[in-house]
């Protein structure tokens, strides 16, 4: 996941640590403050897709990320993933905004958030405590109505 992910503590990555991973996601979906999707290849496991921060009330928000095996980039997985992930948030889930932030260099996700008409917005500073050092990212949104 790097250079882009957190370091995640030993385990993270085990069977055991993604059994914790997804219990935790399947309390907090309960609770509608995250919804969480694999992106499938073939009907492989390609990557993940997570719609987080729900807020609700007048604000009728989340942020999405997502990440795909390295091996299977640039065959459009995640532009779809995001293209049906919206479908959700802006239906069913009846979010108004839906955000997402990149690294600066993050070239290919931010292709992929404009081909599902995402708007840039601005830089937020020192955003994201990655490979031991704060780094700037991009923030993008995307409106119910765009």
């Amino acid at each position: 996941m790097a250079p882009y992910e957190p370091v995640r503590p030993d385990g993270y990555y085990s069977e055991a640590g993604q059994a914790e991973r997804i219990a935790d996601l399947l309390a907090r979906t309960a609770q509608d403050l995250v919804y969480g999707f694999v992106v499938l290849d073939e009907g492989e496991i390609a990557g993940r897709i997570t719609l987080s921060e729900v807020v609700r009330g007048p604000l009728q928000g989340a942020n999405v990320g997502y990440w795909v095996d390295v091996r299977r980039n640039g065959r459009g997985l995640a532009t779809r993933a995001l293209a049906a992930l919206l479908e959700t948030a802006f239906g069913e889930l009846g979010l108004h905004r839906v955000g997402a932030c990149t690294r600066l260099e993050n070239h290919a996700s931010q292709r992929v958030l404009a081909k599902n008409g995402f708007t840039r917005i601005g830089i937020a500073r020192r955003h994201l405590f990655v490979g031991g050092e704060w780094r700037d990212q991009i923030l993008f949104e995307r409106l119910a109505d765009d």
